[in-house]
């Protein structure tokens, strides 16, 4: 169906706040009226994602549905002062966006709600509240669980991710609406959000423990609950590549998942490859749903995935080995069972007290206890916890970080071994310290010594009963703790080891912990399991039909990526150093040039936990002729035994001689809660 594109139209909400909208139209929909698809996000939809959109929405209207991509409360073109991440207001707003819909004399009632990140999260939380005209969700990259599975907090473990990521929303909430479609009130919008805008920093870090406010808005809470079918998306590459499983496992038939090689980005333009044809996928899951064309949409294997085939750690993944499995209905896989002995070899076979294991041969010792202490640098090799390009950002090779490791090693395999799902590992430890984090590794070993991060896994220590009430490690008394790793998909091919990798340190990604955290492991019960991939059948994906579905920007300056670690042997500190520029590129249709500069720097002595420092920087530019604004952000973290030190600053500026029109601080200091 041909369509028309409205660029901007106006949802005004009960207490009288006017949220912008972009629509992709279907011609002829005011005579015959067509299903939505809702997308309701804070990254601004003029110029945020406005490249993803014209790659996606065109499909969906050219198939018979109108897209509707709104900006929340104070993002973008829309009015009013964002509150928090996911929060009450949030999800009552999108549940009047989608009364707004039903009422046009466009829609035919039925309306879908899709989106990756935050709008694959809150696509979930919207349709957990039951809105009878939500009848189907495409959740990509999201959770069910906002504790475990989110950027802020990992099995207690407090992700550096957390700075960066309120870095991130202070630059984007900071930014000015568009007058090309707002008028003349931009410049008051801009400052009452300015003004209003949280440092969203300080309230995750007064919920150190999964409580009520953690809660909220995990549909885990309540999977008997959820009232609609859901496809669930995620890349292997990405930190959020728990929630496919966890879904069908929750929802039952009513979810299907998909899980790729892919970073944080829509398949159909994601790497690494294989792509798929994600739009053609979710046009089969509309159909189905909104328009109740029998289809099979509810026939499809449960699970899809694709099962990685060994690939190398590499400048730029630009695709990984493997192929494409289907299994109809999931279950808890079979475990393969992976023991420690004394010289630290992992086999199936089982340890007894006479030295003997259940192979009949000799495995040494029984058990032995191995010191670990690592330096508070080990994890430079880890990437980033969610990842939107396949460079430096995804785990490297990893005999850097196993140099600060206990690791644990296979003979090589004589035949493949295929995982599809999460590994878990059991052991017992020995603390010296009140607190400490336990992070576990699963490696592929290639023949030639470059090792592969497969899986990983964290636990601070003192939560290791539960996330809800921690409690203090005691010196010297012996603890046995569970590390439940990330899903996976992987195959080790033969002539491979297969390699756990201790550590109690993973920075930075994970924040330490007050003390160095050293602990004693024991081998005689230390076990892996590994769930094997089981019946499965090879099947194939389409492809997307256009390899490069992104529109073309004109470009006025380009962009730069760079990542460094910096050993000062000098002063005993190690600098992780990220840049990312995204240049300054013009939207062709609108005139409006923007460009984003991220510049974050993580410094720690390694020997000193309580030295970890974290100062993230943004500089945001929008500017067409006669008009620029710009904002610089800065958010900072540093730590005691007790405490967390956090600051951030944000100054707006105008024209191009950079004059200041607002400039806001923030400053806290949070008890640490045994992190």
């Amino acid at each position: 169906m041909p369509h028309t594109v409205i660029e901007n139209t106006w949802i005004t909400l009960a207490d009288g706040t006017r949220l912008a909208a972009r629509l992709w139209m279907p011609d002829g929909a005011a005579r015959e009226p067509v299903p939505a698809i809702l997308e309701f996000l804070p990254y601004r939809k003029r110029d945020g994602t406005s490249p993803r959109d014209e790659s996606t929405y065109p499909a969906f209207a050219e198939a018979g549905y109108a897209g509707v991509r709104v900006d929340i409360r104070g993002s973008g073109e829309s009015g009013g002062v964002i509150d928090g991440e996911y929060t009450p207001r949030e999800l009552s707003d999108a549940l009047e966006v989608i009364d707004w819909i039903v009422a046009q004399p466009w829609s035919s009632g039925a309306v879908g709600m899709m989106g990756i990140s935050w709008g694959g999260f809150n696509c979930l939380q919207v349709a957990a509240l039951k809105h009878p005209a939500l009848k189907a969700v495409i959740s990509l990259a999201s959770t069910t669980d906002r504790y475990n599975d989110d950027i802020h907090y990992k099995n207690g473990c407090h992700l550096s991710a957390n700075l960066a990521w309120a870095s991130n929303m202070l630059a984007y909430q900071s930014r000015a609406p568009d007058p090309a479609l707002v008028g003349d009130a931009w410049k008051a919008m801009w400052l009452e959000r300015l003004e209003g805008e949280p440092f969203m920093l300080e309230e995750w870090l007064e919920h150190q423990r999964r409580d009520a406010f953690w809660q909220h808005g995990s549909i885990g809470e309540d999977f008997d609950g959820f009232p609609v079918p859901a496809l669930v998306i995620a890349g292997w590459a990405d930190g959020y590549r728990n929630t496919p499983l966890k879904a069908v496992e929750g929802l039952g038939p009513k979810a299907k998942a998909l899980i790729g090689p892919w970073v944080h980005k829509y398949p159909h333009f994601a790497w690494p490859k294989p792509r798929m044809d994600f739009l053609g996928e979710a046009i089969l899951w509309w159909d189905r749903w909104l328009k109740d064309v029998p289809n099979g949409a509810e026939a499809l294997p449960q699970v899809r995935a694709y099962i990685l085939d060994g690939p190398r750690p590499a400048r730029r993944r630009a695709e990984d080995p493997g192929r494409w499995v289907a299994v109809d209905t999931w279950s808890a896989p079979d475990m393969m069972m992976l023991h420690a002995d004394a010289q630290r070899r992992l086999s199936t076979a089982t340890a007894t007290a006479n030295g003997t294991n259940n192979g009949g041969t000799t495995s040494g010792n029984p058990g032995a206890r191995f010191f670990l202490q690592s330096p508070g640098d080990t994890g430079i090799m880890a990437g980033e916890y969610f990842t939107l390009k396949p460079d430096a950002e995804m785990a490297g090779d990893q005999r850097r970080d196993d140099a600060g490791s206990l690791t644990f090693e296979t003979a090589p395999l004589e035949a493949p071994v295929e995982l599809l799902g999460q590994p878990r590992l059991t052991l017992s430890l020995v603390p010296e310290a009140p607190s400490g984090n336990l992070i576990a590794r699963l490696v592929d070993v290639h023949p030639d010594g470059t090792a592969t991060r497969v899986s990983f896994g964290v636990l601070n220590l003192t939560h290791r009963d539960g996330h809800a009430e921690p409690a203090a490690l005691v010196p010297g008394e012996r603890v046995t703790v569970t590390v439940v790793l990330d899903a996976c998909g992987y195959r080790f091919g033969p002539g491979h080891r297969l390699r756990l990798s201790l550590s109690t340190a993973y920075w930075p990604i994970v924040l330490p912990a007050p003390d160095a955290g050293a602990v004693s492991i024991d081998t005689a019960d230390l076990t892996l399991g590994l769930p094997l991939l089981g019946q499965a059948t090879t099947v194939a994906l389409p492809e997307p039909a256009a390899p490069d579905p992104l529109p073309t920007y004109i470009e006025h300056a380009p962009g730069k990526t760079e990542r460094r670690v910096e050993h000062d042997l000098q002063a005993g500190l190690t600098h992780y150093h990220i840049l990312e520029d995204t240049g300054l590129f013009e939207h062709p249709g609108t005139g409006l040039s923007t460009r984003q500069v991220r510049d974050e720097v993580w410094s720690i002595d390694p020997s000193d936990p309580l030295s970890m420092r974290g100062l993230s920087r943004w500089t945001t530019e929008m500017r067409r002729p006669g008009w620029v604004v710009r904002t610089n952000t800065v958010a900072r973290i540093a730590c005691t035994a007790s405490e967390w030190l956090i600051s951030a600053e944000a100054t707006a500026s105008e024209g191009e001689g950079d004059a200041e029109v607002h400039r806001k601080t923030w400053e806290k200091r949070i008890p640490r809660d045994f992190m």
